[in-house]
């Protein structure tokens, strides 16, 4: 495998309250692409943040009575604390209040400025608060409410300064067909070409009525609003214009960039930041992977609507791999995705603790009671079922490695589970306990067990990007060490013999549906 310098970064979460699973996922699915490509041997970089300016960060701090960088420091705080239990492997946390941030964005502006890119004039607009976006009476919904939220907008007039889109138009366009993984999934290019060709309008880029923003030094009056200090995150954390600009040299300039966002803020990265970037000069180095939504049967998953699942709602009841596992199989690349708790614990039961722990408790114990601990490798095939097993493994390597690198999470986790569950109906297959029997069988039931034990071996290698802690534990109850959990030992008979642990832990305890239902009904 060729090593590459690897950028992965999600969108910055806009510090107005919890994050819930909803927001989470991108955070969860970042952390499983970077883990990915570590064990490659990339040389991977993995940012996430807060986006913490504007008028909605002002009010909620003044609702408290508090400043706002006191209200963001304490999101930021209890964000970056639930990351940390989540296991998220980030090398950064960006904040758009940070002065590292604040310093190079004034600087774009100054830039932009200075190149006519942003140019100072009046809008007039209908606002929505909430979403700190302008709109145009052919965007919004009924009774002038956002299109986005669905809540009342505002008319608000004022001197502000723009960005020249419609000057990058065509070039943009030439960029998104010449460029083919540009926009990911391809579904998602035709939305973005559409809205290009239907005109672009040039964007509001500062602010006079709020206080709670970077100061543009060359019209202080004015403040940076939302896109341009936010989408500049992604090079101010590299190093972007200042002395010290290793990061951005080597990640950015010399490395792949992949910005992971939902669907719903994909016009923002998928023009704004690419036009942003011919601007100054920067090349446009990132594919968008744009993922759907969580749904909570059929609607959004929202705090104004009551039903926000918060993750530790999950992973402290229910253990943090199952989380993890749930969110990655359940997203297709693309489209939207659904949680309920009864899916949750159906997906629990059938996939974690019947096929994968199962898989781990019987070939353990078997190796245990019929050969003392010890597994060795077969000097050959002894059932028709053994190529057949090694032929499974081979493709679902190739299954895994062209899905993990193409972000298709859920189709590379179906393949590994259905060789784990092939993997126990080799074991109904070839009746391991008949063979223990007889004596001069016992080369046969080695011969299974070694397949069983390689395959939860080389399952396990697959499944540490998501599943790291459960993984680590099947390498111990194996007798491997963590530094075996490596892409480059994927292949069949790797192992030639191996002590596993005398008792298998039991990984993951069937949930009694019923019950687990009613006290989350009465914890309601």
């Amino acid at each position: 495998m060729n090593k590459n310098n690897v950028y992965i970064t999600t969108p910055i979460y806009y510090a107005s309250g919890e994050v819930h699973i909803g927001n989470s996922y991108s955070t969860v699915v970042c952390d499983v692409f970077a883990r990915y490509h570590r064990l490659k041997g990339d040389d991977t970089y993995y940012l996430t943040g807060m986006d913490e300016h504007g008028l909605k960060i002002e009010e909620a701090a003044k609702a408290q009575g508090i400043k706002p960088q006191e209200f963001v420091d304490k999101i930021a705080f209890k964000t970056s604390e639930l990351w940390k239990e989540l296991k998220i492997t980030n090398d950064d946390f960006i904040r758009t209040s940070q002065a590292r941030h604040t310093k190079v964005v004034q600087q774009i502006y100054e830039k932009l400025i200075k190149n006519g890119d942003i140019y100072l004039g009046e809008y007039e607009g209908d606002y929505c608060v909430s979403c700190e976006t302008f709109y145009t009476k052919t965007q919004l919904g009924p009774d002038d409410t956002c299109p986005t939220c669905g809540k009342k907008t505002k008319v608000v007039k004022e001197e502000s300064y723009f960005l020249k889109l419609g000057k990058y138009a065509d070039r943009l366009l030439e960029y998104i067909e010449t460029h083919p993984t540009f926009i990911q999934p391809a579904t998602r290019k035709n939305e973005v070409v559409a809205f290009i060709k239907s005109g672009l309008e040039d964007l509001c880029v500062s602010r006079t009525t709020i206080d709670w923003g970077i100061p543009i030094l060359s019209n202080k009056k004015h403040v940076a609003y939302v896109w341009i200090d936010a989408l500049a995150n992604y090079i101010t954390a590299l190093g972007y214009d200042t002395p010290d600009d290793a990061l951005f040299q080597k990640y950015w300039m010399n490395g792949q960039v992949y910005h992971v966002v939902g669907k719903d803020i994909l016009r923002f990265h998928a023009i704004y930041w690419p036009i942003m970037l011919m601007a100054l000069d920067i090349p446009i180095n990132f594919e968008l992977l744009t993922h759907g939504w969580i749904l909570m049967k059929g609607t959004k998953m929202s705090k104004s609507k009551g039903n926000t699942i918060y993750p530790t709602d999950v992973s402290r009841n229910y253990g943090l791999d199952a989380l993890r596992y749930y969110l990655i199989k359940e997203m297709p690349f693309g489209n939207d995705g659904l949680f309920t708790w009864e899916l949750f614990f159906e997906r629990f039961n059938s996939d974690l603790a019947n096929d994968l722990g199962n898989l781990v408790s019987r070939t353990i114990s078997m190796i245990n009671k019929y050969f003392g601990g010890k597994v060795t490798k077969p000097d050959k095939n002894y059932f028709e079922e053994d190529k057949a097993l090694e032929d499974l493994i081979d493709t679902t390597n190739k299954v895994y490695f062209d899905t993990f690198d193409n972000f298709q999470f859920k189709n590379g986790l179906t393949a590994v589970f259905d060789l784990i569950s092939k993997a126990n109906k080799y074991i109904d297959l070839t009746e391991p306990w008949r063979l223990a029997k007889d004596l001069e069988k016992q080369n046969d039931l080695n011969d299974v067990l070694y397949h069983l034990y390689e395959v939860l071996r080389i399952t396990s290698i697959m499944l540490d990007p998501v599943m790291d802690d459960t993984s680590k534990i099947i390498f111990n109850e194996l007798g491997l060490m963590d530094t075996d959990i490596d892409f480059k030992l994927l292949k069949y008979g790797h192992t030639h013999q191996s002590q596993v642990i005398k008792e298998p832990i039991v990984l993951f305890q069937r949930i009694k549906i019923g019950e687990e239902l009613e006290k989350i009904k009465k914890a309601k």
